[in-house]
């Protein structure tokens, strides 16, 4: 009985082996012919990817790589001849050949009965990974796709997939990780951060920063994504790596300076800027922050003193000029607050003329400010506002022509 019960065992295995066998060499057949059956190969193939008899057969999934690399090259074809194709579809093909190949290849590693490794698909699986690593219409294509879609989240998967393929000991590190493989690297991170990835991101980030790729926006990305997780630790890290790497770049010390100040360190914000300003002391930048410092501070006189310096230093530096207008500008709205508390008229009309004296003073240093910046909108603004106090008509008229054609 029990020999009956092995042999109809036996007989069964057999039967299933063959019955998959059939099945992968059905979806091959529909996926390679001339006008390949992709729904129908991945529906042949299905059973076999899951049956105990050729489910361990690198050949198996080798053949399932093949499915979704053939439609990726069908669809490659009427995007070189410039046809409609899906390029959610192209892609998803993609990924899915990639996943298959690599788990072809890894099954295809293992040793044989005779304890013997002879891979059979090797080559030709590394040499179709690679076409989606080196032609840009394959994985790049598709990561930017996504991307310009708003699908963040799988454009991460997708850019990821792009980097991992030179890491594949498939490859050999035979796929140096150049210029591009920054980029996209780059690019993955930003996904990331807009996907809510932010640990993904700040991984990225911090890989990238000396890789001499957009370093200076890679260091304000990575503050940016600790302040959103609230790193305090790595935020302020992050802008002092970033202070003393860019030196001449004001954001870093601006940033830092900020956070001290509304920290309740205002002593830290003024010790990091003097120190900043005896290590360069010609440093126009560095007078420019410390004006809007000493402005925070209530420290009028000497903020113009910096602002003044900071325009000696370099005569093309618009916001020093800003800084400068908006100090007298401020002075002449506390003169009119000032002045509403007064019962005397007389003195009134006195306070109000020398207000309109601080606000003359503060328009030629806007006018300068938006010559050297003329697609800043907000000097133009103010500019407006002191045309229309100054009853300078012509002047209201001209700057609210030149802020309408900066809106639309």
């Amino acid at each position: 009985m029990k020999k009956i019960i092995l042999a109809l065992f036996l007989v069964v295995s057999f039967t299933s082996s063959f019955a998959q066998k059939a099945n992968v060499s059905k979806a091959k057949n529909k996926a390679l012919m001339d006008n390949p059956d992709f729904a129908g190969a991945r529906e042949a193939i299905l059973p076999a990817l899951q049956d105990p008899t050729t489910k361990n057969d690198p050949y198996t999934w080798y053949v399932a790589g093949l499915i979704g690399n053939k439609e990726n090259d069908v669809l490659y074809q009427k995007a070189l001849l410039n046809q409609k194709f899906d390029s959610d579809e192209k892609g998803k093909a993609i990924l899915e050949s990639y996943n298959y190949f690599l788990k072809a290849d890894s099954l295809d590693l293992l040793p044989n009965a005779k304890g013997k490794v002879k891979p059979r698909f090797e080559k030709d699986i590394k040499a179709k990974i690679k076409d989606y690593y080196t032609t840009q219409q394959n994985l790049i294509a598709y990561g930017a796709y996504l991307y310009e879609n708003k699908k963040y989240a799988d454009a991460v998967n997708a850019f990821d997939v792009y980097l991992q393929i030179p890491k594949l000991t498939l490859m050999n590190h035979e796929i140096p990780m150049d210029s591009t493989y920054n980029k996209i690297s780059y690019y993955t991170a930003i996904a990331a951060s807009y996907a809510n990835m932010h640990d993904k991101a700040i991984s990225i980030l911090e890989n990238l920063k000396d890789k001499n790729y957009e370093t200076l926006t890679v260091y304000e990305l990575l503050y940016q994504e600790y302040q959103t997780k609230k790193d305090t630790v790595n935020f302020v890290k992050t802008l002092k790596d970033g202070f003393d790497k860019y030196p001449n770049e004001p954001w870093f010390l601006q940033n830092l300076i900020n956070y001290f100040i509304y920290s309740g360190k205002t002593k830290d914000a003024l010790t990091y800027l003097n120190t900043a300003i005896e290590r360069e002391p010609k440093n126009p930048q560095y007078h420019y922050v410390k004006g809007n410092l000493d402005e925070s501070f209530g420290n009028t006189d000497e903020a113009i003193k910096d602002f003044n310096l900071a325009i000696q230093l370099d005569s093309t530096l618009a916001d020093a000029y800003a800084g400068l207008g908006r100090l007298y500008y401020n002075k002449a709205v506390k003169v009119l607050e000032n002045a509403n508390n007064l019962k005397d008229n007389k003195q009134v009309v006195v306070e109000q003329t020398k207000a309109q004296g601080f606000f003359q003073q503060s328009v030629p240093f806007f006018q300068k400010a938006a010559q050297l910046k003329p697609k800043e909108i907000e000097y133009k603004r103010t500019l407006k506002t002191l045309y229309y106090r100054l009853k300078m008509d012509k002047e209201f008229e001209a700057i609210n022509k030149e802020i309408q054609a900066l809106q639309q």
